[in-house]
């Protein structure tokens, strides 16, 4: 394995395809790899540039590749679509990840540290709870617009919205109050 250059990861949730290469491009080895064979590859394997495409748990296996002394390159997956040759499938998609990766003006991205995930966490987490909230109160509006209740529509009157919610709600049919109820407490 003294020529081996670069390694080509196709990231799935419990087998990895494995593709290495020498500089030239030639292919020296495809192999398919659970996770823990994969982390003891890792520590086991000269060091090398392992590319993989930047998806979900790309950063996590960059920071152990980053770890055993490796060299990553995370692609973006819009980048390596068009060095697929033939029918999709794993193996072929590792391949493209490593020509994609020998092309010296490839964009890539940089490998995240966990406190960069962790940010970005709340920030998606956060996004996703707004969005939820505004479909809540949205439905609430439509539903007891259906039975002449006009609620106050200010998103900084929420407060007061859900209190005219539950008010009114006792002159609604039980199964339209019960939602109403369960609709108040999650906004």
């Amino acid at each position: 394995m003294e020529e081996l250059h670069i390694i080509g990861v196709d990231l799935a949730k419990r087998v990895f395809q494995i593709h290495g290469s020498d500089r030239a491009g030639h292919v020296l080895f495809r192999m398919k790899l659970s996770r823990p064979q994969f982390i003891k590859f890792l520590g086991e394997t000269p060091k090398c540039t392992i590319a993989m495409e930047a998806c979900a748990t790309a950063h996590h296996w960059g920071r152990e590749a980053e770890e055993a002394g490796h060299t990553v390159r995370l692609i973006p997956p819009n980048y390596v679509k068009p060095f697929v040759k033939r029918h999709k499938n794993d193996a072929v998609d590792a391949e493209a990840i490593v020509e994609a990766a020998l092309r010296p003006s490839m964009s890539c991205v940089a490998v995240k540290t966990k406190q960069q995930q962790a940010q970005a966490v709340m920030f998606r987490s956060r996004d996703l709870y707004l969005r939820q909230r505004t479909q809540l109160i949205n439905a609430m509006h439509g539903h007891l617009a259906e039975y002449g209740v006009l609620l106050p529509s200010s998103r900084a009157s929420v407060a007061r919205m859900v209190a005219a919610a539950v008010q009114c709600s006792e002159d609604l049919p039980g199964p339209v109050f019960q939602m109403v109820q369960l609709m108040a407490e999650d906004i």
